[in-house]
């Protein structure tokens, strides 16, 4: 089984129940929904979330995602996962807390280590 990532909320998955799909802000003005493999997820956490202490990774499972998902290059920053629809809830096969440390940055929590 091959996983992704995707940041978002706490308050935004828990919208998402009620929807039966995760929709990101991202789809309507980019037309996809930005992920990244967990080596990659840092990057984008550190450099677009600092001291956030709301957000949750989705572990999304490649093959059960009902939309195309394509590796194209994220703003000169490499090969990342884009999902080009909602991602139906049963690909995300786990949520798991992602909090920033005292200083305002993300490290990867121990479930992804």
């Amino acid at each position: 089984m091959a996983e992704i990532l995707h940041i978002t909320s706490s308050s935004a998955w828990a919208a998402s129940q009620d929807q039966s799909r995760h929709v990101d802000p991202s789809l309507e003005s980019e037309g996809f929904i930005h992920c990244s493999e967990a080596h990659q997820v840092l990057g984008p956490a550190n450099r677009l979330y600092q001291s956030r202490t709301d957000l949750v990774l989705l572990k999304i499972d490649t093959e059960r995602l009902s939309k195309r998902l394509v590796y194209e290059d994220s703003y000169g920053h490499g090969s990342f996962p884009h999902v080009y629809g909602p991602i139906n809830l049963d690909a995300v096969v786990d949520v798991v807390p992602f909090p920033c440390g005292d200083d305002g940055s993300f490290s990867l929590p121990p479930a992804l280590t």
